[in-house]
């Protein structure tokens, strides 16, 4: 499944993942840290570009370049 958080801060993508982290664990789904990325896209060309969103028991590691339904999203 693809899921997309949006925010126009890092905090508010990181606040976003926190509750999608404990809403799914309500209902019984687990979030795979290992396969769950993500990307900063800003005006800002050094938004994000080596962060990490950093929860209790997860890390999810941030890409500079995400390819979906074949177009390349970049920063």
């Amino acid at each position: 499944m693809l899921m997309v958080l949006l925010g126009r801060r890092e905090h508010t993508i990181k606040r976003n993942t926190e509750v999608l982290l404990i809403r799914s664990k309500k209902i019984g789904l687990t979030v795979n840290a290992d396969k769950t990325k993500h990307i900063f896209m800003s005006r800002d060309q050094n938004v994000g570009q080596s962060h990490s969103i950093k929860t209790d028991n997860s890390s999810f590691e941030g890409l500079g370049e995400f390819k979906y339904l074949g177009t390349t999203l970049t920063n």
